[in-house]
């Protein structure tokens, strides 16, 4: 009998730190990028996936630093797959957690991969923590800050963002006007002109500055945008319509292959 994948997905008392539970054993993640800072929790088997040029493995234990904008792949190293928990969060929070001083300061970290037994257990208890719903509103208040700051004092830094060009724009410029069009059509004229650019030179700048294409980009950002829209508990038809897709199956088919799993599988569960 195969083994099935399974994937869940929670909010938590702070809106700007989400859950993934998840036992992947088949399933594989393209190569993509999140919008949030994700900290993944290898929990059993052995992860590996594809990132800056080099092929990583993470063992039980270990502990995934990925920022956002890092475009990366994942999949089990074996058959027998592997298990991670995972906080993905806002990174505007994380930066006012470290009590980020410069406003164009964001927040990067030493290592992509850590390996420190007492700081992985101690998250993976906060992971386990964040879940439980009979908890005081203080300790709601405190956990978070407290779980999070070892990991911010040891393997966190503030930098300047790093500064992409595009034509006479940046991909940062360029994906707020993406964000705030995301209902809509978007073309690659319309791109290439932002930029000042013709659409042959948008398209070979684009893939040198990000690793991907136009549309894979985009795909992607809808997608990242969904997930976020269906954790507020938005329907599925109306989150579908807001980031773009005029087809309900054509959402659902693109999030499942995307996530793992289907979109009315989106908990919103708050703690």
């Amino acid at each position: 009998m195969v083994s099935m994948d399974k994937v869940s997905y929670s909010q938590t008392a702070y809106p700007a730190i989400g859950l993934i539970d998840a036992d992947y054993r088949q399933f594989a993640f393209d190569r993509h990028y999140h919008l949030d800072i994700h900290i993944g929790l290898i929990t059993q088997g052995t992860q590996r996936f594809y990132h800056q040029g080099a092929w990583h493995q993470v063992q039980r234990g270990g502990v995934v630093l990925m920022s956002p904008d890092e475009l990366h792949d994942g999949q089990a190293h074996n058959g027998s797959g592997y298990q991670v928990q995972v906080f993905a969060i806002e990174p505007t929070w994380l930066q006012q957690t470290l009590e980020a001083k410069q406003i164009e300061q964001v927040l990067g970290f030493e290592q992509l991969i850590v390996d420190d037994a007492p700081l992985f257990c101690s998250l993976l208890q906060l992971h386990h923590t964040m879940k439980q719903d009979k908890l005081s509103q203080l300790a709601k208040d405190c956990l978070p800050y407290q779980g999070f700051t070892p990991l911010l004092e040891r393997y966190s830094h503030l930098k300047l963002p790093e500064v992409k060009p595009l034509g006479q724009r940046n991909l940062a410029t360029l994906k707020e006007w993406v964000l705030s069009q995301l209902d809509q059509p978007i073309r690659l004229e319309q791109l290439a002109q932002l930029c000042q650019l013709s659409p042959t030179q948008f398209q070979r700048h684009f893939k040198a500055q990000t690793g991907i294409t136009p549309y894979a980009w985009l795909l992607r950002l809808r997608l990242e945008q969904a997930m976020k829209l269906l954790k507020t508990g938005t329907s599925s038809t109306e989150v579908a319509y807001q980031v773009g897709f005029y087809d309900q199956a054509h959402f659902s088919k693109a999030f499942k292959a995307t996530f793992g799993l289907p979109p009315s599988a989106i908990n919103r569960t708050l703690y």
